[in-house]
């Protein structure tokens, strides 16, 4: 009696010529189980996002992870992908035509080789546009929502950065996609929110407070997953507050705290973040931050 081990391997890599040496069994049952793996990996990252109460320090990389690809790109998503971060940040707005696609400027001009706002202007001629990374010119173009979504299904947590007020057809693509159960709504517009809330119960919410009492009226509202805070009202008192409501805390590294990691000052950094209960971390540095967080047990 032997037993056969068969490796994990992305889809991709069962090219032409493994495909003429192995049996068809076999090839069907290498791509199911990299998809089992990949639905594990968002599941266990989904129970994980759903217990307020975790030790587990959660990290979202900030408009992907683009230190080398273009913000909002379908290559910086899968990025976070290979690099195992939880949750991947991406900005929505919608083309004039109705298609819902990634962008967080109001206007193209410094993320792409075109010009004026994103939401004037149709699918077609968008899709003729490319990307820059650092300010060069790449071959990268604007993705969809349903592209993104479909890339990351199974694999990772997605927030949906809400920069427009046409929420009708980002709805219809999260529906259309399943992605109910690994993406969730960021607004701090109420009534953006109750747009949502009222299409499905099912969706998943996470609305911005600016002080105690927004917070608190969010948890009576939504009774969200998340509650995004900031660090001039981030108390004990309210993390405590939304804890309680049975939520999670989202605070940004983004600026100062970024600025230290990446000067070596990860420990002085993170320790701020997370001293007084907040428990998910979006950055531009998510590999330095899940780095640090492992080494302390706070990321197994």
């Amino acid at each position: 009696m032997f037993r056969v081990v068969l490796p994990i391997l992305p889809c991709f890599h069962l090219n032409k010529l493994l495909m003429k040496r192995l049996p068809f069994a076999v090839i069907a049952l290498l791509i199911l189980s990299q998809s089992v793996f990949a639905q594990n990996q968002v599941e266990k990252i989904r129970a994980e996002f759903l217990r307020p109460d975790s030790k587990t320090i959660l990290v979202a990389a900030h408009r992907a992870l683009h230190s080398t690809f273009p913000e909002n790109s379908l290559a910086a998503i899968q990025a976070a992908i290979d690099k195992k971060v939880d949750i991947v940040e991406i900005d929505v707005q919608v083309s004039k035509d109705g298609i819902p696609m990634l962008m967080h400027d109001q206007k193209m001009d410094r993320t792409t080789n075109g010009i004026g706002s994103l939401e004037e202007v149709v699918y077609e001629d968008l899709r003729k546009l490319r990307l820059k990374v650092n300010g060069s010119l790449t071959e990268h173009q604007i993705p969809t929502l349903e592209e993104a979504l479909r890339l990351a299904k199974g694999k990772i947590m997605v927030d949906l950065d809400l920069k427009t007020d046409r929420i009708g057809p980002v709805i219809e693509v999260v529906k259309k996609t399943g992605s109910d159960n690994n993406a969730f709504f960021f607004d701090s517009n109420y009534a953006m929110l109750s747009k949502v809330d009222s299409a499905s119960k099912n969706f998943m919410l996470m609305p911005r407070a600016y002080n105690e009492a927004m917070a608190d009226s969010a948890l009576r509202l939504y009774h969200p997953e998340v509650i995004h805070i900031d660090s001039k009202f981030y108390t004990a008192q309210v993390t405590g507050l939304i804890k309680k409501g049975n939520a999670r805390i989202w605070i940004n590294a983004l600026g100062k705290p970024d600025e230290q990691i990446r000067a070596g000052k990860e420990d002085a950094a993170i320790q701020e973040l997370i001293s007084k209960g907040a428990n998910i971390i979006q950055t531009d540095e998510p590999e330095k931050i899940l780095h640090y967080l492992r080494s302390k047990h706070l990321h197994d």
